[in-house]
């Protein structure tokens, strides 16, 4: 009978468990009093075009409020120490579990982080190597392996009777104990090129030969060298060799010297700085990633001579396991490593085997994510920083999964970045595992395999910005497919799929293929990582997609050949020391547009970045209302200007320390967000279109589409200036943006398609444009706007090279370079080449079967 009541009573406890996340009112940045219900342990999606309140939702509301709950429990002493998210606008959230956030830009970490000690994959091949391995005696001996080391009970070499001191796991650490002393455990070391010193022997020094000179801003050099002896007046080449040595090499010596300025004519003392030792005082100097890379174009970076790249000091390298010391398998992929591990314990003692099975187990079951994530191509050495936004994503997922939690709330960030189709199954697998652990698992993304996956998804909408923040749709993936008010319908549709990306993505009427261009840009290089020696041709004035699965040589043919050889060029140093022949086929400027954030604080906003802001404090300045009231253009500036709000200076908001808890940023109370004093709203515009006084502060909290039709009926030329470049952002589907939005906030995309802005409308004759995977976060009705403005490009002359995995982004190039067959050492080669339905056609090329069905080819 108690058993009975014990079963009723669990029964009636199991029904009363919350199925779903209430959420009610939410406010937060565009989402209008949203209330959803979003089902838990389930796999949910949430899709919508950009700007339309996904993340929002997602990481502004579920997110924040999970991880904000879960730190309230913790001790105000503990939760001061920790960043917090703020309490986000909406009237209750319900039954939030804590949660974990996987963002879509993983840190890069430092120059020591690795794929091994990001996955933390190292720390267990360290502890084999202390516990496990063969050990050497002070004299060269190796000692046999020995469960004494475990047991930390000292014993001798039984050859020479010395004793074993066998490392600790930290010993054998290159950020710690076991670091080679000459890199620091770095593993590399810089040098100055001193041929990038000097790279136009045909210039004197006067004209500016030694660049780093001029680079740097040491412009009195040149006289100070004088006072050597040396000739500045002749060109470099007709030099004499200790007159070169004295530009390079010579002493930090005071010397007094005569320089003209607009003030007059000075004596003074200077010290003389050698060409050498300014680049090497640079690099001292370089704080942060704009200067290194400012003072990089001067530096040779070799592998470290005495540890050979490994990192590792001596001793560290010293313990073997079948032969093989620490260093030699952190160099293997992560595929050979799991399977060398297989065969370690049956080698060993066998009072060993049972901790060393423990061990093998341990680094198996870590590493069975990463393969099944698609990774098993990578080293362990390989340098965090090398590796893509995806494939470092999919290391912090793997680590997720690997956690084994139970009821925590998962929130991925758009997790197929940077995945090729081919690697999507492993995605969806590793979600399913996170669910299976007692999980629930909420995911932004655009990818339609992805989506279709999810168990329930919700789809935000119709627009963006102002016209968005809805749920426009919601409910299993089979019912969003037939949902009318759905934007994303036709894509998860399984009827006639292809016909409709042909109708909303291939309408390109432009000639294919770059067999109709007579120019080809053309490249050689010699293998870099694991990127065999590559022959490649680019068309020029064409749009070139290069494809292949993750680590097959994208990243290292487009971003570390290509655009450092096209950089090298136009800025006259030596090309990449791989690179063996180039030739740019009269292309002379190169510009990366990735996805970077724009600016770092708040002050940057959209319209400082495009410059429409200087322009509209031109216009406000120009009124009859501004003259009369003493405002110049200077007055208009929110960062400096006399009109600017004193309580906020500038910034529209204002951090209020509030001692034990984390900084509270809020809206200045004063301009309430405005950014200036009241006396700015006292001088407005009007036009035809748009009768009603507009003053510069409710222009910049105007969306850039408002704003447009604001300046349409202005006349003079700097308010059809203002129109045009309005009208441009309107073009790359940001007229939902706001003026004054702060650019560092933007989505990746965002930041991507706004650097664009700038260049549109200009004659690209002899540019270049790199795009790396621009397809990250877009709505497949976005892809259709990017390619109108990749068109756009092409029109004024440009040539476009882009990194992709996107299908229907492949089969609007105009020609397709696919690397493979697979990834890592499988990889490496180009394995197809030509027009998107030739690539499609080829049965070497994996991209190429995903293709033809995307395509509709048989």
């Amino acid at each position: 009978m108690s058993l009975q009541r014990s079963r009723n009573q669990d029964s009636e406890q199991s029904s009363n468990v919350p199925q779903v996340i209430e959420v009610l009112g939410a406010r937060v940045h565009n989402l209008k009093n949203v209330d959803v219900r979003v089902p838990l342990n389930q796999l949910v999606g949430i899709a919508g075009v950009s700007g339309s309140g996904k993340s929002s939702l997602a990481l502004g509301v579920l997110y924040a409020e999970g991880s904000r709950r879960y730190l309230d429990a913790l001790s105000t002493y503990t939760r001061r120490r920790m960043t917090q998210a703020q309490k986000p606008q909406v009237d209750a959230v319900r039954f939030v579990p804590p949660a974990l956030a996987l963002r879509q830009r993983p840190g890069v970490g430092g120059m020591r982080s690795t794929f091994g000690t990001s996955t933390e994959l190292l720390n267990v091949l360290r502890l084999m190597f202390s516990r496990l391995a063969s050990h050497r005696c002070p004299n060269g001996h190796y000692v046999p392996p020995t469960m004494k080391v475990a047991a930390e009970i000292p014993f001798d070499c039984p050859v020479c009777g010395a004793q074993v001191k066998p490392p600790s796991a930290e010993e054998l650490a290159f950020n710690s104990l076991g670091a080679c002393p000459t890199c620091q455990g770095t593993g590399t070391i810089r040098e100055v090129n001193d041929a990038s010193l000097v790279p136009d022997e045909n210039l004197s020094i006067d004209q500016g030969a030694v660049v780093p000179w001029r680079t740097f801003g040491f412009n009195v050099q040149p006289g100070i060298v004088r006072e050597f002896g040396v000739r500045t007046d002749v060109p470099w080449k007709d030099l004499s060799d200790w007159e070169r040595d004295i530009v390079f090499n010579g002493p930090e010596e005071k010397k007094h010297i005569t320089i003209t300025s607009v003030k007059g004519v000075h004596e003074l003392d200077f010290t003389f700085r050698n060409a050498r030792l300014t680049v090497t005082k640079e690099l001292e100097r370089a704080s942060d990633d704009k200067r290194l890379a400012k003072v990089s174009k001067f530096l040779i970076e070799r592998t470290c001579p005495d540890c050979m790249g490994s990192r590792l000091n001596p001793a560290a390298r010293a313990p073997h396991i079948q032969d093989h010391n620490l260093s030699e398998v952190t160099a293997w992929t992560l595929q050979d490593i799991t399977t060398w591990a297989l065969t370690v314990v049956p080698d060993l003692p066998q009072d060993m085997q049972a901790m060393a099975q423990s061990l093998v187990e341990t680094l198996e079951d870590m590493g069975e994510r990463l393969l099944q994530l698609g990774l098993g191509y990578l080293t362990l050495d390989r340098s965090l920083a090398s590796l893509s936004t995806g494939e470092r994503q999919r290391a912090q997922l793997s680590r997720a999964v690997r956690n084994e939690t139970t009821g925590v709330l998962y929130v991925l960030d758009e997790p197929s970045t940077g995945l090729h189709p081919a690697n999507i199954e492993g995605l969806i697998g590793v979600m399913r595992d996170l669910l299976a652990s007692g999980n629930s698992v909420v995911f932004v993304d655009h990818d339609v395999t992805v989506l279709k996956a999810a168990d329930y998804f919700i789809e935000m909408g119709p627009a963006a910005g102002r016209l968005g923040g809805q749920v426009i749709a919601q409910g299993r993936p089979e019912q969003i497919a037939h949902n009318s008010d759905s934007r994303i319908a036709g894509f998860l549709s399984a009827t006639e799929p292809v016909l409709v990306r042909k109708r909303l993505l291939l309408p390109s009427e432009r000639t294919r293929g770059g067999g109709a261009t007579n120019q080809w840009l053309r490249m050689t290089t010699d293998s870099l990582h694991t990127v065999h020696p590559l022959n490649v041709s680019i068309p020029r004035g064409r749009m070139t997609a290069v494809t292949g699965v993750s680590g097959s040589g994208k990243t290292t043919m487009v971003l570390e050949s290509l655009l450092p050889a096209l950089e090298a060029q136009s800025e006259h140093v030596p090309l990449p020391a791989h690179v063996k022949q180039f030739d740019p086929a009269g292309i002379t400027r190169v510009r990366l547009v990735d996805s970077s954030p724009i600016g770092i604080n708040v002050r940057s906003t959209i319209a400082t970045y495009t410059a429409i802001m200087n322009q509209l404090r031109r216009l406000f300045a120009a009124t009859p209302t501004a003259k009369r009231l003493g405002f110049n253009v200077s007055a208009f500036s929110y960062n400096t200007g006399s009109l600017r709000c004193p309580q906020c200076d500038g910034t529209g908001q204002i951090s209020l320390d509030v001692q034990f808890l984390p900084d509270v940023t809020i809206t200045c109370p004063v301009c309430q967000g405005s950014r200036y004093k009241d006396e700015a709203r006292q001088v407005t515009i009007t036009t035809e279109h748009h009768p009603k006084p507009i003053s510069l502060p409710d222009m910049l909290d105007m969306d850039v589409a408002q704003a447009k039709e604001v300046c349409e009926g202005l006349q003079s030329s700097l308010g059809k200036r203002i129109f045009h470049s309005l009208e441009t952002l309107c073009d790359l589907g940001l007229g939902y943006l706001k003026l004054g939005e702060d650019t560092p906030s933007l989505s990746g995309g965002e930041a991507q398609r706004l650097k664009l802005s700038n260049e549109l409308g200009k004659e690209q004759s002899h540019s270049l444009f790199i795009l790396d995977e621009p397809t990250t976060g877009l709505h497949p009705l976005d892809v259709r706007t990017l390619i109108a403005v990749l068109q756009r490009l092409l029109d004024g002359g440009a040539t476009v090279v882009f990194i992709e995995h996107d299908l229907d982004m492949i089969a609007n190039a105009d020609y397709v370079i696919d690397m493979g067959p697979g990834g890592g050492q499988d990889g490496g080669s180009i394995v197809a080449t030509g027009t998107p339905e030739e690539i499609a056609g080829n049965l070497g090329s994996l991209t190429g079967r995903y293709l033809a069905q995307h395509l509709g080819v048989s």
